[in-house]
């Protein structure tokens, strides 16, 4: 059954000193201006794109949070939502039906309904939240039960934004960190990790909602 990601059961997965970044203005900040670069070699971003073709459907219901001016999509048609931290690029990503802005280190409650997704995506984005249980008790709640979640990485951040539980782990502790933020969130239970090799290695947990 859905959750509320701000309900006290959501642990804490990040003490406060593993939060901190060396840049610790607010993101809508270090986001004002507009970048319009993909984060990842385009290794990767193939990589990506196969990945969501494997758990997607044509028609499916999907959030891109923590977007920006492209998705990584496959072709097919999806109803596609952005949450992102920048609205020039928001505007920009034609595969985005429609999209708001917010600051998940803010406020980690989505402005949608329960079971409004049928896939929540989260690529090369989730260095930097400070709350990772909160955020992905939200994804939770906005999925339909039986839907995906699927958070990407590599090796690649802005380093003054991450957290310093990220800069910190290694490749394999970065995995353990979201299975952490998993747990804390509940209402995950199958899981893959996704590992390729690359100048850019591709990190891909995929977790479906039950």
């Amino acid at each position: 059954m859905a959750q509320s990601a701000l309900q006290s059961v959501v642990q804490p997965v990040l003490s406060k000193a593993e939060r901190q970044r060396f840049d610790e203005r607010p993101d809508t900040t270090f986001y004002d201006s507009p970048r319009f670069v993909t984060h990842a070699d385009d290794a990767f971003l193939a990589r990506l794109t196969d990945c969501y073709a494997e758990v997607l459907t044509p028609g499916d219901r999907v959030l891109d949070a923590m977007s920006s001016w492209v998705s990584h999509l496959p072709d097919e048609s999806y109803e596609v939502v952005g949450h992102g931290l920048n609205r020039e690029e928001l505007a920009a990503n034609d595969r985005l039906d429609e999209w708001v802005v917010q600051d998940l280190n803010r406020d980690q409650t989505l402005p949608f309904a329960e079971g409004r997704f049928d896939a929540v995506l989260c690529a090369l984005s989730v260095q930097y939240l400070q709350y990772p249980g909160r955020v992905f008790a939200e994804f939770r709640r906005v999925l339909e039960d039986g839907g995906v979640l699927v958070v990407s990485f590599s090796n690649r951040l802005f380093p003054t934004k991450a957290v310093r539980a990220w800069r910190a782990a290694s490749m394999a502790g970065r995995v353990d960190l979201l299975h952490r933020a998993l747990d804390a969130a509940g209402g995950f239970e199958t899981r893959d990790v996704l590992r390729e090799p690359g100048a850019d290695p591709f990190y891909a947990l995929v977790a479906h909602a039950t």
